[in-house]
Formats: C-alpha cells, sequence, structure tokens
C-alpha cells in the first residue's frame, strides 16, 4: 500500500479544507484509516481515525466538533473534512493504516503499517 496524502493549502482562518487519502493502487481492505499531524518543532500527533469498514471514529480532542473523518472503501480513499480551521492547525498532515478488524484504532504512530507522504496545511490569521 503506497498511501498519498493530498488536499493540503495556504487558507485563512475559519476556512475549511479536505484532505484526502489515496490507497495509490493498493487496498485500505481490513485498515483503519489515521490522520496524524506534525508542526514544526513539535511532535507528530494523533487527529483522527476510522476503522475498517468504517462504524467507529476516533478524534482528537482539540479537532471534536470540527474534523470529520470518513471513507469511500470503493475508492479505496479516505478523507478529513476541516472546518473552521484555526493557526494552531498548521502542519503538515499525514495519513497511515492501521490493521484492523472493527475494533478501535490505535493512536499510536509507532503502531501504523503504512505511511503517506504528508501534506502541508498552513492557516494564516
Amino acid at each position: 500500500v503506497q498511501l498519498q496524502a493530498s488536499g493540503g493549502g495556504l487558507v485563512q482562518a475559519g476556512d475549511s479544507l479536505t484532505l484526502s487519502c489515496d490507497a495509490g493502487g493498493g487496498s485500505f481492505n481490513t485498515y483503519a484509516i489515521v490522520w496524524f499531524r506534525q508542526a514544526p518543532g513539535k511532535e507528530r500527533e494523533f487527529v483522527a481515525s476510522i476503522s475498517w469498514p468504517g462504524r467507529k471514529k476516533d478524534y482528537a480532542v482539540f479537532v471534536q466538533g470540527r474534523f470529520t473523518i470518513s471513507r469511500d472503501n470503493a475508492k479505496n480513499t479516505g478523507y478529513l473534512q476541516m472546518n473552521s480551521l484555526v493557526p494552531e492547525d498548521t502542519a503538515v498532515y499525514y495519513c497511515a493504516t492501521d490493521r484492523n478488524l472493527g475494533g478501535s484504532p490505535s493512536r499510536l504512530a509507532g503502531d501504523m503499517d503504512y505511511w503517506g507522504k504528508g501534506t502541508q496545511v498552513t492557516v494564516s490569521s
């Protein structure tokens, strides 16, 4: 699985962006999709996850109510809808996969099986 995250950009505070995570010709079958982000000088942190095939969703407290994670299993694509963006959301966003059979996906970067190259999100004030 060669993941590819896309959809980042430069936006103003209050704007929205939707990130996509493509499986790169592979399949997300039996994998949870997990989004992380890493801001300059900070550790990579968990943002959101969605189980296989999509019944369970988990969000970091700082994005609850603003971000929505989803997946289209037929297209092998995951999404992260980000609303009400704030400058603190500025980071490189990464998607990753965690082998999952319906339980709660891990929030730990070290547990991920595959990673994609990140996409930069910059929110100006």
